[in-house]
């Protein structure tokens, strides 16, 4: 038997190409009312902590003016994140769930933008993060803005 090789047939039914999708312009990523309930819980509990490290901590270690840049991140952070469980809250068992689902990215990516900038920014002490702060607070506004017509149209 040596020097022959063993063939193996493989029957298996074959499957389809898979088809290649086109994302949707106007499509929303998902979001339910769980994920942005879920999202509001993340999103303050590292609120409470980051104002927590920053009471506790980081004011030891920066001075004055970064420590209230800080706070500022925090506060935005809170609210924004307080936002995003009303936001969820509204969600369930109502029928505008895509105009709801777009304020709570809108809330989420202000959140990372704005607040995320602020804290790397007192941190740091790098202004290059700076940049991303106000593309941060147009998010928050669109967002209140988008909650608001929502809330017209339901």
């Amino acid at each position: 038997m040596a020097g022959f090789a063993r063939v193996i047939v493989d029957e298996s039914p074959r499957q389809p190409p898979l088809e290649t999708k086109v994302a949707d312009p106007n499509s929303v990523p998902p979001m339910s009312a769980r994920i942005a309930l879920f999202l509001a819980a993340v999103a303050l509990f590292v609120a409470v902590a980051a104002g927590a490290f920053g009471a506790h901590t980081l004011g030891r270690q920066i001075g004055p003016e970064r420590l209230a840049v800080w706070q500022t991140a925090v506060q935005y952070h809170a609210w924004h994140g307080l936002a995003l469980f009303g936001v969820g809250l509204l969600m369930r068992g109502s029928s505008a769930r895509r105009g709801f689902a777009v304020a709570a990215w809108l809330f989420v990516a202000g959140i990372a933008l704005f607040s995320g900038s602020l804290y790397l920014l007192a941190a740091t002490d790098s202004s290059g993060f700076g940049v991303f702060t106000p593309v941060g607070g147009v998010a928050f506004i669109a967002g209140w803005a988008t909650l608001g017509w929502t809330v017209l149209r339901v």
